[in-house]
């Protein structure tokens, strides 16, 4: 059994975690992205993962935090075509102009 050297980081782990989750499950039912709870889950089990390396593995901080990152980046992207909104492009034409 590993005993965390730190419980007050362990503890902020598993709260971070949560807050991610309930944060982003709100924000895609905000916006109406398709599955909330599925893109909750994709954001806010990297964010544990990656305090679960700072914790109990040798890893590099840069290594960490693009753990941690990764669910939130992909999120991002998904909300980002979600919200967005379809122009049609057409050659000579410059983006929100007519």
């Amino acid at each position: 059994m590993v005993l965390v050297e730190s419980p007050g980081i362990a503890i902020g782990g598993v709260v971070a975690t949560l807050v991610a989750f309930v944060v982003i499950r709100w924000d895609a039912i905000r916006v109406d992205v398709a599955r909330p709870t599925l893109w909750a889950a994709i954001a806010a089990i990297p964010v544990s993962i990656g305090f679960s390396m700072y914790l109990f593995a040798s890893v590099p901080m840069t290594g960490i935090l693009v753990t941690a990152n990764t669910g939130l980046v992909l999120y991002g992207f998904e909300r980002e075509v979600t919200t967005g909104e379809e122009e049609s492009l057409e050659p000579g034409s410059l983006p929100n102009r007519k």
